[in-house]
């Protein structure tokens, strides 16, 4: 097998997703399967790892610019400290790792590796807060997590072991506290579309289908191209619940002690599946210039007789792009032909590509390359920077423009539950439907075709709520309270 062949992917987006995925996340260089033995695991690759600090760095002057204190927690919670939240212990044991032995000395209580960091946060914050002049407290931490997941595991989108971030505040009122809750969604929305140029659908999760705790889960959700839909981040207002169990309280001005009213927030590298997922194609990566670690590469072409002017040209083109603040890379590499280059450099995700060979020199011309088209522009040398920056957000306009065609399509609306069933079972995507509110409608769905209820709009955006309406329910055919979004998911 030669290196081009190598280098290319050999499954077919559309028909094998999985295998598309799996290939194009280690041809790519983005990540390695974990050692034999320890099935979910994976090693991030200096690629992959670019991108999640791409995301940390937008997150985090979001954070900031919000209140927000990074800090850090023991990865081991005591057992007692679980128990004091009883959803939480209920809600994660299957998937909690535990600690027993330390050594040769068997521990006198058990340490799990944290799942969420709520029971070991709260505690500290309750030490933290004494009056309402240390509220609002905002706190995030960005670490790992183990969930011992027992179902099928795909890198970045289902480890046992992830890197996410994970905030947590307290405040005087149950009304401040949702203002944090939609604030941090709004960032999560931003992340997304902003900066992965990934559309999003936006709503809270239905009641049964909280974490653990919670008063109120909201999500963000992305449609993949294979019509499957990804939790892209959530946001919970908790209300006094972890509060009560962790002795969170306060003294109000009025010197009488207040439970106070709590928040968390996380995002995790699913983030990072859905990027992959959402804009690569079957030449391998595509990023968004926002994320990729290289915006642009120069590939020179020259014969012996133009290799110097050739390669002057490109470096003056190379240190103009690197003067405006953009990340490039002059692939001037004497061993590989253009061809070789080009390939590697898709594969690879690049956004945009400068080709300059004898007659771009001559003519004072540029010749750039869009990643996820291959769209071939002629531009004047004049006035490099802006005419690279301009062919940027033109790379970032079309892949969102195509996710946002992806998503617009595949919203459906169905009326019963042959209905539903049939949308999802030959289309995928959302279906959208009237619903009672009741937990066994989902659970019938989810049964014969492992679809579930991944979001129902907010109150004030379901136009059954508090409308004159006649609908029943897409699958009992009971009255309808809210709109439910069915989806299978990642």
């Amino acid at each position: 097998m030669t290196e081009e062949q190598e280098l290319g992917i050999t499954e077919s987006k559309s028909h094998a997703t999985g295998d598309w995925y799996a290939e194009v996340v280690q041809k790519a260089g983005l990540a390695n399967y974990g050692p034999e033995g320890m099935s979910g695991f994976i090693v991030t690759r200096p690629r992959a790892y670019a991108l999640w600090e791409s995301i940390q760095n937008f997150l985090d002057t979001k954070f900031s610019n919000t209140g927000v204190q990074n800090a850090y927690f023991p990865m081991f919670i005591p057992e007692s400290y679980l128990e004091r939240e009883k959803d939480i212990v209920e809600g994660f044991d299957p998937e909690v790792a535990w600690v027993t032995e330390a050594g040769h000395e068997e521990l006198e209580e058990r340490l799990a590796v944290r799942p969420t960091s709520e029971s070991i946060i709260a505690p500290y914050m309750s030490q933290w807060v004494r009056s309402h002049r240390d509220l609002p407290l905002r706190v995030n931490q960005w670490c790992s997590v183990v969930r011992w997941e027992a179902t099928e595991t795909k890198p970045f989108f289902r480890t046992k072991e992830f890197l996410w971030q994970e905030g947590h505040t307290a405040h005087e009122s149950d009304e401040e506290a949702w203002e944090e809750t939609m604030t941090r969604l709004d960032q999560y929305e931003s992340v997304y579309e902003d900066h992965l140029a990934i559309p999003v659908l936006r709503g809270q999760k239905p009641e049964h289908d909280k974490f653990p705790g919670a008063k109120v889960t909201t999500t963000v959700e992305a449609l993949m191209p294979d019509g499957k839909s990804v939790q892209g981040g959530t946001s919970h207002h908790l209300g006094q619940s972890f509060a009560e169990a962790f002795d969170l309280t306060y003294t109000t001005e009025a010197e009488e002690e207040e439970v106070a009213h709590t928040t968390s927030w996380g995002l995790s590298w699913r983030a990072l599946g859905a990027l992959i997922m959402t804009h690569s194609d079957e030449q391998g990566l595509v990023l968004p210039p926002t994320v990729a670690p290289t915006q642009v590469v120069i590939v020179p072409i020259w014969q012996a007789d133009t290799k110097e002017k050739v390669l002057e040209y490109a470096e003056e083109v190379a240190d103009d792009v690197e003067a405006a603040g953009i990340s490039v890379e002059l692939d001037d590499r004497d061993e590989r032909n253009p061809g070789f280059k080009f390939n590697e450099h898709e594969l690879n995700g690049i956004p945009l590509r400068i080709e300059i060979g004898p007659n771009e020199v001559d003519d004072e011309e540029l010749t750039l390359v869009h990643r996820p088209d291959g769209e071939s522009i002629v531009e004047d040398r004049e006035d490099t920077a802006e005419t690279v920056q301009t062919h940027l957000d033109e790379v970032f306009a079309k892949l969102y423009a195509d996710a946002e065609e992806n998503l617009d399509g595949e919203v459906r609306e169905a009326d019963d539950r042959a209905d539903i069933l049939g949308t999802l079972g030959q289309h995928g995507g959302y279906v959208k439907t009237p619903w009672c509110g009741d937990e066994d409608c989902e659970e019938e769905i989810k049964d014969q075709i492992a679809a579930e209820i991944v979001m129902v709009p907010f109150e004030d955006e379901d136009d059954l709520v508090d409308a004159d309406h006649d609908e029943t329910c897409g699958v009992c055919g009971e009255a309808a309270e809210r709109t439910a979004y069915f989806a299978k998911s990642y």
